[in-house]
């Protein structure tokens, strides 16, 4: 489903690689946490495939398709298969729990019906059915980055990026967003996890790439945290 070929990023002249000479494969449906010192090219690997920013050298395959070569309107199609979830939750604060979801469905052009059935269906999936007309700054960061998840998946995404989604979070709510990235995959959707969270990785207990200076140094298919 996802191929990084050979794929090299630098950002300026005379800097090393923020990605070095990087091939790796993802699955249809697995769950691939990516770890590593900050530095090491996690976030970077994933801008390449959200085509937030492009290889230097290399090639980034969504599908069969060659990420560089998509139209405007082709790539636009894509991100609308790639959910993601930030540290900072990214939260609307003048919009209510449905209405920050329903914001997600409307930019997919779906109809008021749709919203109005799929809002509380993943609400219900994230644990937060009982939230619906509360606004952000009225629940905590674990409930705030339910929320996030919970946006990212309604429009039922092939992947779903989450690039260090429990950072400001305690043990507790850290748990309980592992468990619903958990139940997301198990419904079928592909999970790339960004973390720093020895915890979190050994808790997930499936496939852990280890990244150093913009180089994978371990990929394991059902490891722990080593570095």
């Amino acid at each position: 489903m996802i191929y990084f070929e050979n794929v090299t990023k630098i950002y300026s002249d005379g800097a090393p690689p923020a990605v070095a000479d990087i091939t790796l494969g993802i699955d249809p449906g697995e769950f691939v946490s990516i770890v590593g010192h900050s530095g090491a090219g996690k976030t970077t690997l994933l801008k390449m495939l959200f085509a937030e920013v492009y290889p230097t050298e290399g090639q980034v395959f969504f599908g069969s398709r060659n990420i560089a070569e998509l139209s405007d309107k082709d790539l636009l199609k894509m991100r609308r298969n790639i959910g993601t979830v930030f540290q900072d939750f990214r939260l609307l604060p003048t919009k209510n729990v449905y209405e920050n979801i329903a914001f997600a469905l409307e930019v997919a052009g779906k109809s008021d019906d749709d919203i109005q059935a799929d809002v509380p269906h993943v609400l219900d999936l994230v644990g937060l059915a009982d939230k619906i007309w509360n606004f952000p700054h009225e629940l905590s960061g674990g409930e705030q980055q339910r929320v996030a998840i919970a946006r990212a998946i309604v429009n039922q995404p092939e992947v779903l990026i989450a690039d260090e989604p429990t950072g400001n979070l305690d043990p507790i709510n850290t748990h309980d967003v592992v468990e619903i990235l958990k139940k997301v995959n198990d419904l079928g959707t592909t999970v790339l996890l960004t973390t720093h969270n020895k915890t979190v990785v050994d808790s997930v207990g499936r496939r852990v790439v280890t990244m150093d200076q913009g180089k994978i140094v371990r990929d394991d298919k059902q490891g722990k945290y080593v570095l």
